[in-house]
């Protein structure tokens, strides 16, 4: 099976865990596509979602699923999203997308948080994906060099030769060259730094379930 086909396996799989009746939370991704592709053909079933981005707004209107503001929404039952990596406790990097500071905030809304993943992100230790960090802009430096103190190698994020910006105006520092043995700690202790908008390691609050695309089929792992 090639990756699509198991993002695609594991989308299929998460409908299950869709509440009829309710607003869901939402990721962003190519994976969170599949599944949102996979939502709209069930969208009369549910009341709506709530989105980790704009382009998962976008993407969600596109099927004629209406989208709702998380202020106007008091819990949710599930979000759905993928992860960049996920250990075997649950905890997840998540930020490639860009998406992590929205994404931790609807899911830290939501019951449980349903990751979606092919079997290439399940990981023993953490790290070999640069860890994103959201930085307000005028921190960048500085905490690029806390970072290094970590022993990462940290890189602005850029998109066209220019910093990526992300939905919150914002930008993005990918750490890479860490070994993450303690996720829960780092998470505590990157999130403490001046200027830090949110890290993306979602250890303190992580998944509940991983359905993981496998070439024998979805396994699936709770936390």
């Amino acid at each position: 099976m090639t990756q699509d086909e198991l993002k695609q396996a594991v989308a299929r799989a998460a409908i299950d865990y869709v509440a009829e009746g309710e607003i869901i939370g939402v990721g962003t991704g190519s994976t969170a596509n599949f599944f949102i592709d996979e939502l709209g053909k069930i969208k009369d079933r549910i009341k709506g979602a709530v989105a980790s981005s704009e382009a998962t707004a976008a993407r969600l209107k596109s099927h004629g699923i209406p989208v709702f503001d998380l202020n106007e929404v008091e819990r949710m039952s599930v979000y759905i999203d993928g992860a960049d990596e996920i250990d075997h406790s649950g905890a997840m990097i998540k930020g490639g997308g860009g998406a992590l500071t929205r994404e931790k905030i609807v899911a830290s809304v939501a019951d449980r948080f349903i990751c979606i993943a092919d079997e290439s992100k399940l990981v023993d230790v953490m790290g070999r994906f640069p860890l994103p960090v959201e930085v307000i802009p005028m921190a960048a430096k500085a905490v690029g060099r806390a970072l290094a103190h970590l022993g990462a190698s940290p890189v602005l994020r850029s998109k066209d030769g220019r910093p990526y910006v992300t939905d919150n105006g914002c930008h993005i520092l990918d750490a890479a060259g860490l070994q993450i043995d303690d996720p829960k700690a780092l998470e505590r202790q990157i999130n403490q730094w001046p200027g830090v908008v949110s890290v993306g390691l979602f250890a303190v609050q992580g998944a509940a379930v991983c359905l993981l695309g496998t070439a024998g089929g979805v396994r699936t792992l709770a936390f």
